[in-house]
């Protein structure tokens, strides 16, 4: 079961890479999401359904994964990567377009800005104790990368 947990908390290994593996786990994910988007063109409540079972799947093997290794919230556990930024892409529509195609990447960057960045209650957030604390403070960057995308796509019209 803890072998799994892992496997699962780092996102099928992703976080095992040696370098940034946060930002490869958040790239990943951005691509998987515009291609789902893509072809299913699923309702939004499909998106919010499995952000809702990845944060609190994630949960229980983050803090697994937390205590095999030893030291808080350590970089290898990604699946709050992974909800996060499926957060922060959240309502954009997927077409072929330049316009859609810097909409996802404008999220994927903003997403890693304020993950990296944690203004409050993301710091706050981060110092949450637990498979919880690892996983709600990408939420909040998601939510802070959510309304900064869609505020940057109403002022720009990057999209529409």
């Amino acid at each position: 079961m803890k072998k799994f947990a892992i496997f699962y908390a780092t996102f099928f290994n992703v976080g095992k890479f040696p370098f940034a593996p946060g930002t490869l786990a958040s790239g990943v994910t951005m691509v998987i999401v515009f291609l789902f988007n893509y072809f299913f063109q699923p309702d939004p409540v499909i998106m919010i359904t499995a952000i809702v079972i990845i944060f609190l799947s994630g949960i229980i093997p983050s803090r697994i994964t937390e205590e095999q290794l030893g030291h808080k919230d350590p970089h290898e556990i990604v699946i709050d990567e992974v909800a996060g930024q499926m957060v922060s892409l959240l309502f954009l529509p997927a077409v072929l377009s330049l316009k859609s195609m810097a909409a996802y990447i404008a999220g994927f960057f903003i997403f890693r800005f304020f993950d990296i960045l944690k203004p409050p209650p993301v710091k706050q957030a981060d110092q949450i104790k637990g498979g919880f604390g690892i996983m709600i403070d990408d939420i909040l960057a998601g939510l802070y990368s959510l309304g900064t995308i869609h505020l940057l796509i109403y002022i720009y019209k990057l999209i529409f």
